[in-house]
């Protein structure tokens, strides 16, 4: 697992460390993180370059081809005329709130220059948009439109606080969105109302908190679960990892009952 450059929210000094070794550490990687956070909605803040070099701020909305962002935007707006002038751009994609913290959420800055996509790639870039914007099927072929793909060169990966890392364009290009984040609510609500006694047990016996009195699952994705851990030392933070990767949220179920399985063993 790559280092996060800030450390995890656990590595704060106020936060007590772990008692014992991490069993499984194991969680998404800043690309994997990446391509699960634009994929998670179609809206994003645009910054482009104007003539006099001058930083642009713009809404804008967005379809995925292979991960990388595709825009389509009129040239009478002030942004279309910036890509037609300087193709290098950005664009910061918040993911839905999960937490009434605004800076306790997921977002990512994708980076790179734009360009207009011909050929095969038109058609598969025109259908990418408007799956992810079907308003833009009323507009998207009026002459005053373009279509734009940025070519990823740059990510910047935010989890929250402390959590945060850089990846590589190839990195990005070749991880695939996690499957279970964006569907887990649910199953997070169902732990956190049903279960607490055995999230207890995974922090004490896989977590690294022995101290454990109660524990709260606060996110799951297809490696495993983030646990938020009241200790008799304080608040913490942990991680438990499946024993193997799962590739829906109906897998969900029988990994963490895998999970309570180990941690009784």
């Amino acid at each position: 697992m790559a280092a996060r450059d800030h450390g995890d929210p656990g590595d704060a000094p106020s936060v007590p460390p772990p008692l014992t070794q991490v069993a499984n550490p194991v969680r998404p990687s800043a690309a994997e993180e990446a391509r699960t956070i634009a994929a998670s909605t179609n809206t994003a803040t645009l910054a482009s370059l104007t003539g006099d070099g001058d930083p642009w701020a713009s809404f804008i909305t967005y379809g995925l081809l292979d991960g990388a962002p595709v825009l389509c935007v009129s040239q009478m707006a002030e942004h279309g005329r910036n890509l037609a002038g300087d193709p290098r751009a950005s664009i910061a994609i918040v993911a839905p709130a999960t937490d009434s913290d605004p800076l306790a959420n997921g977002r990512i800055t994708l980076a790179g220059v734009v360009e207009h996509p011909a050929g095969d790639e038109l058609a598969a870039a025109r259908a990418a948009h408007i799956a992810a914007v079907p308003a833009a099927k009323y507009y998207v072929d009026y002459s005053d439109f373009a279509l734009w793909v940025l070519r990823v060169q740059r990510v910047r990966w935010v989890g929250g606080y402390g959590r945060m890392d850089s990846a590589t364009a190839e990195a990005y290009s070749a991880a695939a969105p996690d499957p279970v984040q964006p569907q887990a609510a649910g199953a997070i609500d169902h732990l956190n109302a049903d279960h607490a006694d055995s999230l207890a047990l995974m922090a004490r016996a896989l977590g690294g908190f022995p101290d454990t009195v109660s524990a709260v699952c606060t996110g799951a994705d297809r490696y495993g679960l983030d646990l938020k851990v009241n200790t008799e030392r304080g608040i913490a933070y942990t991680r438990v990892g499946y024993p193997e990767p799962i590739h829906s949220i109906g897998d969900l179920r029988s990994a963490t009952v895998q999970l309570v399985e180990l941690a009784r063993t």
